[in-house]
């Protein structure tokens, strides 16, 4: 699960962030770091995460009104980290969308099995045991397996295999996403009719949830990275077709 996953860590507190950047890169993870608000967004915007770890006190914007802000527009794990005894924080944490919260003084190895645990809910599916192999491809039926550019879906499993058979971290949205195109294939699908098929709700200005997730789902299936896509094409003023031979 860890190879390929994103956090983003957001604490004003340079320690924290040094602390869990280091932890938790070592246990496989992909961290990213801000300090406020304003680094959230560029982070966000730059490269979206899996899994942000917010605290709640931070400078100007806190982190309450940043997780309402971030589970209005984007498919993304939450973890709030609140002051130790704080109750009200984590109530109303858990009110706007958080998945979930620890408390500061916080063991790092508590913090890792929630963001493991987060991270399997999100995901659909429990994650292998430490230390375990990751899993080869299944010789799922036919009927459940499909060719997605370079990699293969397995639609019951809701797993993406690469051409090695090793397993390819897939998110809870970007299967969706991978579902809808393969029922619509060679078809323009707006953002609106993405966003209705997978997160039942219409695409807003700005809301970007889309394009950073297919810009994400790219990566993964294209053959070449930063070529012109062959498999998931963008449609200028229209939304985005799924070519199946990628010709």
């Amino acid at each position: 699960m860890t190879q390929g996953t994103r956090i983003l860590v957001v604490d004003d507190d340079p320690s924290v962030r040094d602390m869990l950047h280091e932890y938790l890169s070592s246990h496989g993870f992909d961290v990213a770091l801000a300090a406020d608000g304003t680094q959230l967004r560029a982070s966000v915007e730059a490269d979206l995460p899996d899994l942000v770890l917010l605290d709640v006190r931070l400078p100007g914007e806190d982190g309450i009104a940043l997780a309402r802000y971030m589970r209005e527009r984007y498919d993304v794990g939450i973890i709030m980290v609140t002051a130790s005894g704080d109750i009200v924080d984590r109530v109303v944490g858990l009110e706007v969308g958080a998945d979930d919260y620890v408390a500061k003084p916080f063991d790092p190895r508590e913090l890792l099995a929630r963001v493991r645990s987060v991270l399997r809910r999100l995901q659909g599916r429990p994650e292998a045991a430490a230390g375990e192999a990751a899993p080869e491809a299944p010789e799922a039926p036919a009927s459940q397996r499909s060719q997605v550019g370079q990699c293969t879906l397995d639609k019951e499993g809701r797993r993406l295999y690469a051409s090695d058979g090793t397993e390819v971290t897939l998110t809870a949205m970007e299967f969706d996403l991978l579902r809808v195109f393969i029922a619509n294939p060679n078809r323009v699908l707006s953002r609106d009719q993405l966003l209705m098929n997978t997160r039942n709700r219409e695409w807003e200005p700005f809301d970007r949830s889309v394009d950073i997730r297919i810009g994400r789902l790219r990566r993964k299936i294209e053959p070449e990275s930063g070529a012109e896509p062959r498999y998931i094409r963008t449609v200028r003023n229209a939304g985005y077709m799924y070519v199946p031979d990628g010709r």
